[in-house]
């Protein structure tokens, strides 16, 4: 039996950053909570909009969203700080409801008047009403969730979220280690089998509540504050994952009575057994096992830090690099204790140079204001340390560069 059926009206569009990072099914997206300060500043600016003075130099005045877009560079089109979103999603507060999602197909216009500026949407038709969809006798179903866009392009990012882990040195003294392997192998990789040992105060019991799921790390590398030289943490090179199959144990030794008398029982240590479930190179005896922590699903709302931070790159994310471009990995030397959290946007400052001022007579030697070389995005931070996504970026950036708190 042949029937029609109009699409649910699809969220109008919202140029926000709550949309899942690709670690949570695109469905939850439009259950992440709205906190108050950025429910009151879109509130503010559903009232007039906003400057015309804040729009990009060239922002247009319509746009179709397409597949492949991403938040991020949306809102880059429109206003000149893209983290902005709740100013954004102000402007055409009066239809947006929900601020979580934007999909290809809708489409932005941008209106100004008296010097202010405010967006309204509709579908790509022009019609801006919901488009009706004939549905054939036989069972069909497309989530319109799964084809929300990202706020970032994720394949960026996803690699960061497992692979990382920054200790401090009395827990990597603590950290199980593999002592053997199956056939006297030199190299472990996927799907090989090998044994492990845990500290006096962790052993790998393998009992009911205990990790299971470990990571698999050659010897973690220190991280050194630029400026101080004070080792931050130790960055834990990843190399693969394990999973525990038996927990390490003491028996009897055999020898202990072989003459049938009661007596000393010599004890025998017997490691744990792991099987290698993943790889990265090739791990081998001696490299470390660290929990496997738990899954997150994660929400990133890039945003500038409400108080002024300061900090320095500590190191750049991946063998044999010296200098980083865009959407690369930095570590910089701020983490929770600074008040860094997942979403905050820093600015990388190139140092102005010194010349000297051929216009005065006295020849005096001046410095030239720095200048932002681009921009970063904290996704995952640590007590002292914290991993960042360059998300824009005009020359490389090195080991010791400078960050601040966006102006």
């Amino acid at each position: 039996m042949a029937g029609t059926s109009t699409v649910a009206a699809m969220a109008p569009v919202v140029l926000a950053f709550l949309a899942s990072f690709g670690l949570a099914p695109a469905a939850q997206a439009q259950n992440y909570p709205i906190s108050a300060a950025q429910q009151a500043t879109a509130a503010q600016v559903a009232q007039a909009g906003v400057p015309v003075a804040d729009l990009a130099p060239n922002a247009p005045d319509s746009y179709t969203v397409k597949r492949g877009d991403t938040l991020w560079g949306i809102s880059g089109l429109f206003l000149t700080s893209p983290w902005r979103w709740p100013e954004l999603w102000g402007m055409n507060m009066q239809d947006v409801r929900n601020p979580h999602l934007i999909y290809p197909g809708q489409q932005l216009f941008l209106d100004k008047k008296n010097g202010r500026a405010t967006l309204r949407t509709a579908m790509a038709d022009g019609q801006g009403e919901p488009q009706t969809v004939r549905v054939s006798p036989r069972t069909r179903y497309e989530s319109l969730s799964d084809n929300a866009l990202t706020t970032l392009q994720t394949r960026l990012i996803e690699p960061f979220l497992a692979e990382p882990i920054v200790t401090d040195e009395g827990s990597l003294k603590q950290a199980a280690r593999i002592v053997a392997t199956q056939e006297d192998r030199v190299m472990l990789s996927r799907g090989d089998r090998a044994y492990a040992r845990g500290s006096l105060e962790a052993p790998l019991s393998g009992e009911k509540g205990q990790p299971r799921s470990f990571r698999i790390f050659h010897t973690a590398v220190p991280l050194k504050d630029p400026g101080t030289g004070e080792i931050l943490g130790y960055e834990a090179q990843y190399a693969g994952k394990a999973t525990l199959i038996q927990g390490e144990s003491l028996r009897v030794a055999k020898e202990a009575d072989k003459d049938g008398k009661d007596g000393k029982r010599a004890m025998e240590i017997v490691p744990a057994t792991i099987d290698v479930v993943a790889s990265k190179g090739e791990a081998q005896v001696g490299d470390h096992l660290l929990p496997e922590p738990p899954r997150e699903l994660l929400n990133y709302v890039p945003r500038a830090p409400a108080q002024d931070i300061e900090g320095r790159v500590v190191s750049v994310y991946g063998d044999a690099v010296s200098n980083a471009a865009q959407s690369q990995i930095v570590v910089i030397n701020r983490g929770t204790r600074d008040g860094i959290e997942r979403g905050h946007v820093l600015s990388l400052l190139s140092d102005g140079g010194m010349l000297v001022d051929r216009t005065d007579p006295k020849k005096p030697m001046i410095t030239l204001p720095d200048e932002r070389n681009g921009l970063v995005m904290v996704f995952r931070p640590f007590e002292r340390v914290s991993y960042a996504l360059i998300l824009e970026i005009k020359n490389g950036v090195k080991v010791g560069d400078r960050l601040s708190s966006p102006r």
